[in-house]
C-alpha cells in the first residue's frame, strides 16, 4: 500500500532530521526502538493514537505522514498553545 511506504520513509526522514535515534522516537511514543525499527522497514503500521503523537511532536500534518499531501505544514494548535509551555 502507498500510505504504508510513504508513513515509513517520512518516519526515518523525520527522525533523522531531528537528529533522533529510533530509541529516543520510541521513547516519545511508547515504543521499543524495535518497534520504531519495524515501522520505518515497513513491517508494521501504526495506531491513529501513534500517528497524531507523530504528527504533534515533528509538527507536520498527519496528511503529510500519510502521503496525502506533500505539504507538511501544520495546521494544528501553535506549538506554545498545544504544548501548554
Amino acid at each position: 500500500m502507498k500510505t504504508a511506504i510513504l508513513l515509513k520513509d517520512r518516519v526515518f526522514q523525520l527522525r533523522k532530521q531531528a537528529g533522533m535515534s529510533q530509541q529516543q522516537l520510541g521513547e516519545v511514543l511508547g515504543l521499543t526502538h524495535k518497534s520504531i525499527s519495524m515501522l520505518e522497514s515497513g513491517g508494521r503500521s501504526t495506531t491513529i493514537d501513534k500517528l497524531v503523537i507523530l504528527a504533534e511532536y515533528f509538527h507536520v500534518s498527519t496528511d503529510y505522514l500519510l502521503g496525502i499531501t506533500d505539504d507538511p505544514a501544520w495546521r494544528g494548535a501553535p506549538l506554545e498553545e498545544h504544548t501548554g509551555a
